[in-house]
């Protein structure tokens, strides 16, 4: 009967966690499939308001550049006198008035003077802009095309404007001044707000150097900032437009980013909505379906384990029966390791240390043959726990447990951590001469570690060690012997100045 019910058991829960995995896997599909969907209409959505924004960004230079074209013109021809800046006074109001984007209107000589605006109010006589970014580039550079400088306040003013110039030249090429287009900031800003990108989006209007123009959400603070090392100056410097996924540095909030370079112009846009507002929908949808599909798979779950329970009811009583003799047998071995060994170092612990002893000194007897017992001890260990504290030095240990592992060479060593930082390793079958080359080696391996100690005159941590050896004989030695003689050796390394190997004379 035993025989028919396991493997029908087995075909039972196999059927009922296919069934159930078959539920979630499909709900699992669907969701991550519309989660993509809806990542793919967010970055269509972002990708169509980078698309608009730089487009208006364009037409707006532009605007202000085909302005700056004529007023070149016209002051290189036509001249800087009084008649002429007259004509263009006029001329560039009426220019400011039919562009709400402009803030003004400038033309400065060679030496950064006003020459005429398009302000309506008389110009101050004590202005002088020979110390603005722009006019400093087109006095240095021949570039006849339009510069985009940074974002400045506005001297007439005091508002915030995008500059756009270029330079004027006499007939034989040199410097004469520069003509000036300023465009509000606010002008961008309003036309931001008016585009719909949730409540977390974000709008960048920058230079391609990174240089903040304008952000939405806006604040003053951050007009001019450097966001060159930015993840999206990243992507910015490696494609013309594209999308990504990323966290924003300024407020912690992942995006989902469309950015563009201007065509015309060294600027970039880039257009932000929230990751959180995105799936927002998509979350709420989730939800409820998954929670009607975990609904259906606890009903099946339930009803199909008590089926099953029934069929194993035989099966699991033997088996319980079974598994709590294999898990005493497992603990009593995992007991008796406890018992002998350090949790700390996984040496011998103070205990298997004393069995060892007394069972190897008795078989040293019976055969003739000799023991060597090495006592060793940190250095200062002490002023290392008070200088680096008790985890750096539990870790000191461990290091030491390692190292005097490594070098027991034989599977009849025993090593085992004595108390706090002495250890012992007692070696069978083994004379004074190779006792002492085993506690060298072990003591250079440790100084080979290299680990700092700013409390020992070594600089790094260093151990002492003991070494005693015997051919037992009956009723002659005791293992105390051993232990004293070796323990003794210790105590003569350490005065005799640490970081050395002292072997017991006989």
């Amino acid at each position: 009967m035993r025989a028919e019910r396991t493997p029908l058991a087995l075909r039972a829960t196999v059927f009922l966690v296919l069934v159930c995995l078959s539920l979630v896997a499909a709900d699992s599909w669907h969701s991550w499939n519309a989660r993509a969907i809806q990542f793919r209409e967010a970055t269509v959505s972002t990708a169509n308001y980078s698309r608009l924004l730089a487009q208006h960004a364009d037409d707006t230079i532009t605007a202000a550049d085909t302005i700056l074209v004529d007023l070149v013109e016209r002051i290189e021809v036509d001249g800087s006198g009084p008649q002429a800046l007259q004509r263009l006074h006029r001329l560039l109001v009426t220019h400011a008035w039919e562009l709400p984007s402009l803030h003004g209107i400038f033309v400065y000589d060679e030496q950064g003077r006003w020459l005429v605006n398009s302000l309506r109010q008389a110009m101050p006589g004590n202005v002088n802009n020979a110390d603005r970014e722009y006019f400093i580039f087109h006095r240095e550079h021949r570039d006849r095309g339009p510069h985009i400088g940074l974002a400045i306040q506005s001297r007439a003013t005091g508002e915030w404007v995008i500059p756009v110039s270029r330079r004027i030249e006499r007939p034989d090429g040199v410097f004469a001044g520069v003509a000036l287009t300023t465009i509000n900031m606010n002008y961008f800003k309003k036309y931001y707000t008016s585009v719909d990108i949730g409540p977390d989006g974000m709008i960048i209007f920058a230079h391609e150097n990174g240089n903040l123009l304008l952000r939405l959400p806006f604040n003053d603070a951050q007009i001019g900032m450097d966001m060159s090392k930015s993840p999206l100056f990243e992507h910015l410097s490696k494609n013309r437009s594209g999308n990504a996924i990323f966290t924003a540095v300024s407020d912690g909030v992942e995006r989902v980013y469309s950015y563009r370079h201007l065509q015309r112009y060294p600027l970039v846009v880039a257009a932000a909505q929230s990751k959180k507002e995105v799936l927002a929908e998509w979350r709420a949808n989730t939800f409820l379906h998954s929670g009607g599909v975990a609904l259906l798979v606890i009903m099946l779950g339930v009803l199909g384990a008590r089926l099953i329970r029934q069929i194993q009811w035989r099966a699991q009583a033997e088996a319980k029966v079974m598994a709590s003799e294999q898990q005493l047998q497992a603990s009593n071995r995992i007991l008796q390791a406890y018992a002998l060994q350090d949790g700390l170092t996984g040496l011998a612990n103070r205990r298997g240390f004393d069995a060892g002893l007394r069972e190897e000194f008795m078989r040293a007897m019976r055969n003739g043959r000799p023991l060597a017992l090495i006592m060793i001890d940190a250095d200062y260990f002490k002023q290392y726990n008070d200088t680096y504290g008790h985890p750096a030095g539990d870790a000191c240990l461990r290091s030491i447990g390692l190292a005097i592992k490594a070098n027991q060479n034989r599977p009849g060593d025993l090593s085992a951590r004595y108390g706090g930082e002495e250890m012992a390793v007692l070696l069978p079958d083994t004379g004074m001469d190779g006792a002492l080359a085993v506690a060298e080696k072990i003591r250079l391996t440790i100084l080979g570690l290299k680990i700092a100690h700013t409390g020992s005159p070594f600089g790094v941590l260093t151990i002492s060690a003991g070494i005693a050896a015997c051919v037992p004989v009956r009723h002659g030695d005791t293992d105390a012997q051993l232990l004293e003689a070796a323990d003794k050796a210790l105590y003569l390394a350490k005065s005799g100045g640490r970081n050395r190997c002292h072997a017991s004379v006989n």
